[in-house]
């Protein structure tokens, strides 16, 4: 390898060690720090100086083919995290999830390239050494290499790019060498990406919008109008009859008008939000993927989004662009505070977790303060396999049938009746509480379809409702997470 390392040119060997040092700089701080506001400018910088250094080397590949794959190398890190980079900042998750895997196996097979060749590499150059040896002696003694060969000495070779080291064995050396060399080489990959996922860096966040305010159920005021006609004065002795009001009639229209008389949201702090929350927080929209059935009916744009939409024209507060879908996996590498307050469970077919996602799930509400949010899309069938996944979840806590008059169905927005689009599991939302506070709400009547476009034809009393009771249900997760962040910032600052 260092043979490697001397036939490139002093200028590529520094300018690499250069860019090398900037560009991990870089990822660390966007990863750990946060010291650079901003780094969407640096990683298109430095992604196509990248692209441009790597056509010139493409074009001088004859003159050394070394230097070609060494720039190609240096250049997996910087195009695969500035994959990453965009597709997070444009929301792109699926996209990002491809890049990630597809970076991180690019990286793995040209590393183990590097290692089999050098390996190789090396080991000829230490057989060829021994046979120089070898012959000098034979020519010096005036004896044939094969005798010199047979008189050598037999100490025990420790040396692994060595082929003729004693471990491994005189059958087929060069195989187990190989062998050992891919072994070795994984086996330090993989420790390596474990330590690596341990840090904070693998660890993802979610912010609340920074904010404050109330949640108080939102007065609806009506305002009376008042609109006086005119005045007819009639002659009683015309010939001509006139079908004219009668003197003096008032016409009331009346208007019912929402009055925002505060910030919803939680705290003190200017605009609507919480005050857990940081300026660069939003609030999401996640639902859980899961294996079994259709868990992703309605979402997105058309769906979910709507949603989210229609929450911020009810609360002022700020929301992400674009709603998430998240594994269990997934879910479990967020924050042990900084995770998402509500997360959206749907589908018509079978919910297959495993015992491990039970445990994410059920960490996530007990140790993370998370909530679930249940919606029958569409069967009887759904509603039985939500409720068995709360009995693995929840254990000891058994559902409830949530009153009218429940905070979740006041506050901001008064819910009289609950929303019902198809009544698949029943007209009654049910409600699993603990510790003070509702972990799980499931819907049985599949609110999702009342948000999507189109409202599955349902009156616009039911989807106006259902939007405002998906508004209750995320501001009510988000407030109680918000509070309980607070809490639990007090409490790292007490220990």
């Amino acid at each position: 390898m260092l043979e490697t390392w001397r036939n490139i040119n002093r200028r590529t060997r520094w300018t690499a060690v250069a860019v090398t040092f900037v560009w991990f700089a870089t990822v660390f701080d966007w990863v750990w720090g946060g010291l650079i506001p901003d780094p969407t400018l640096l990683f298109a910088t430095a992604a196509t100086a990248m692209a441009i250094r790597m056509r010139v080397e493409y074009r001088r590949r004859h003159e050394n083919i070394i230097r070609f794959w060494f720039a190609f190398t240096v250049s997996i890190p910087v195009f695969w995290q500035a994959g990453i980079y965009f597709s997070d900042w444009l929301e792109f998750d699926e996209l990002r999830g491809y890049i990630a895997r597809g970076g991180l196996a690019t990286f793995f097979i040209t590393g183990l390239i590097w290692v089999v060749w050098g390996v190789e590499r090396i080991s000829q150059r230490l057989e060829a050494e021994r046979r120089h040896a070898f012959n000098l002696q034979a020519t010096l003694r005036h004896e044939s290499p094969v005798k010199t060969k047979d008189k050598k000495s037999q100490a025990k070779i420790w040396n692994p790019l060595d082929p003729q080291a004693w471990y491994y064995g005189q059958k087929a050396p060069r195989l187990n060498q190989s062998l050992s060399s891919f072994v070795s080489y994984c086996v330090t990959f993989f420790l390596v990406c474990i330590i690596l996922s341990q840090f904070r860096g693998c660890t993802q966040y979610y912010d609340l919008p920074a904010g404050g305010g109330v949640t108080e159920t939102v007065q609806r005021v009506v305002k009376v109008q008042k609109i006086i006609r005119k005045k007819f004065i009639l002659n009683p002795y015309s010939a001509i009859y006139y079908n004219a009001p009668e003197i003096d009639e008032v016409k009331l229209e009346l208007s019912e008008v929402t009055a925002h008389q505060y910030n919803i949201g939680d705290g003190e702090g200017e605009g609507a939000g919480f005050a857990g929350g940081t300026n660069k927080g939003s609030v999401g929209f996640f639902r859980l993927e899961y294996a079994g059935g259709d868990w992703n009916q309605d979402f997105g744009i058309g769906g979910d989004m709507n949603m989210l939409i229609k929450y911020t024209e009810l609360t002022g507060q700020n929301v992400a662009k674009q709603s998430k879908a998240v594994t269990p996996s997934q879910l479990k590498a967020f924050d042990k505070v900084r995770c998402p307050p509500l997360l959206y469970i749907t589908g018509q077919k079978n919910i297959s977790l495993g015992n491990n996602d039970i445990k994410i799930l059920r960490e996530y509400i007990f140790d993370k303060h998370g909530m679930i949010f249940g919606d029958n899309g569409g069967s009887r069938h759904f509603h039985n396999q939500f409720l068995a996944m709360m009995q693995r979840i929840a254990g000891d806590v058994k559902p409830v049938r949530i009153p009218a008059d429940d905070d979740i169905h006041m506050k901001p927005y008064q819910i009289p009746k609950v929303p019902i689009v198809a009544p698949h599991g029943g007209v009654e939302s049910l409600g699993w509480f603990k510790d003070g506070r509702w972990i799980c709400y499931y819907h049985p009547g599949d609110i999702g379809d009342a948000w999507a476009n189109g409202h599955a034809g349902v009156s616009a009393e039911i989807w106006n409702s259902s939007y405002r009771l998906g508004a209750n249900i995320i501001n009510y997760a988000h407030v109680g997470h918000s509070r309980w962040r607070i809490a639990q910032q007090k409490s790292n600052g007490e220990d």
